[in-house]
């Protein structure tokens, strides 16, 4: 948790740094963290580029719960969303 706090905090100060239009420029509050098998690096970076275009169909907390479900991971969303 203290990791994920430092990055955030670090790489907010980072962004603001990259011109005025970053100014507002903040992190969700929470985060999570997934492991990639190294077969599947191009296939999320893919994602990763495509993040817009993919959730102007599905927004995140959808997709977030989906990913959650489909690999059988238990949660409870009111430790999920705030």
């Amino acid at each position: 948790m203290k990791l994920m706090e430092e990055v955030k905090g670090h790489s907010s100060k980072w962004v603001k740094t990259k011109g005025n239009q970053f100014s507002n420029f903040y992190w969700q509050n929470g985060y999570g963290a997934f492991s990639v098998y190294s077969k599947d690096v191009d296939r999320v970076t893919k994602y990763i580029r495509n993040q817009r275009e993919h959730h102007s169909g599905q927004n995140f907390q959808d997709e977030y719960r989906l990913y959650l479900e489909e690999n059988e991971m238990e949660f409870d969303e009111k430790y999920v969303w705030e």
